[in-house]
């Protein structure tokens, strides 16, 4: 019968050690599984930090609004509200 208790409890220890080596080994792969994803995060966060705006949508009819602003521009230097200064760089910011 001692035999018997001293297998049983040689079978505890090693089966309680190997538990315990497991866990531990599990825990710190968990832990550098972590810190790796953390990294790589860190890495791809400046290049998503910036996002450029969109361009503008084009409109559809660019050159009739065009002209509908250039005969604003012309109706408002008729009626003296602006000079030919003004009217003439207004003239250059729109087509330019």
């Amino acid at each position: 019968m001692p035999g018997l208790l001293r297998g049983v409890a040689r079978t505890a220890v090693v089966a309680g050690t190997a538990t315990a080596v497991s866990n531990r080994v599990s825990r710190r792969q968990a832990g550098r599984w972590a810190r790796q994803e953390e990294e790589q995060q860190a890495q791809m966060a400046p290049q998503q930090a910036y996002q450029p705006p969109p361009p503008p949508p084009a409109p559809a009819d660019d050159m009739s609004s065009k002209i509908d602003q250039l005969k604003e521009l012309g109706a408002l230097k008729e009626q003296g509200v602006l000079t030919e200064e003004e009217f003439a760089e207004q003239k250059r910011r729109l087509l330019g």
